[in-house]
């Protein structure tokens, strides 16, 4: 049986993954173009989600889950950087995430944790933190997406091709 908090860190992987694999196809110089209507760059997304997940995640049962250091003007500030820069910064916040998730289990999952002061269930914090992790994922698939154009390599089932994927059968 898979338990709750197994399964949030399992979308948080899933989510991990698909951004990476939408950086992966995008050039160096890519990472910094803005997004459409002046948007953030990848660049700046990842940056912001790493900062963002250092905060929450580092002591997260224990303080309040907005850090008196974080800089979080200062993660929407356009950069640009080496991509091994980039992916150094960006996998800090995941393992800052994913070492909090390992040392966490169900019965957690009732106590009480602060985000700026407002007090909220461990599992309200998780899900608040995948759902904003999920959105800034799929804001760097779809500037990636949009940066490749035709070249751009599906993360999921491609149009036209449901079919070809249908689920398998189940006998009853």
């Amino acid at each position: 049986m898979t338990t709750l908090i197994e399964s949030i860190r399992a979308e948080y992987v899933r989510y991990k993954a698909l951004a990476d694999a939408a950086i992966a196809q995008v050039t160096d110089a890519d990472l910094a173009t803005g997004g459409p209507g002046h948007g953030n760059s990848i660049g700046t997304i990842c940056w912001h989600v790493s900062g963002n997940l250092q905060s929450r995640f580092t002591d997260f049962l224990t303080s309040d889950g907005e850090k008196p250091w974080r800089r979080r003007d200062e993660e929407f500030l356009p950069r640009t950087t080496t991509r091994a820069d980039l992916l150094a910064k960006w996998n800090i916040g995941w393992s800052v995430l994913f070492d909090t998730l390992s040392g966490l289990s169900d019965d957690d999952l009732d106590g009480t944790v602060t985000i700026r002061g407002q007090a909220m269930r461990v599992h309200e914090a998780l899900h608040r933190s995948l759902a904003h992790t999920a959105y800034h994922v799929g804001q760097i698939v779809y500037i990636a997406k949009m940066l490749r154009g035709p070249d751009w390599t599906f993360l999921s089932i491609p149009p036209g091709q449901s079919d070809s994927h249908e689920p398998p059968a189940t006998s009853h």
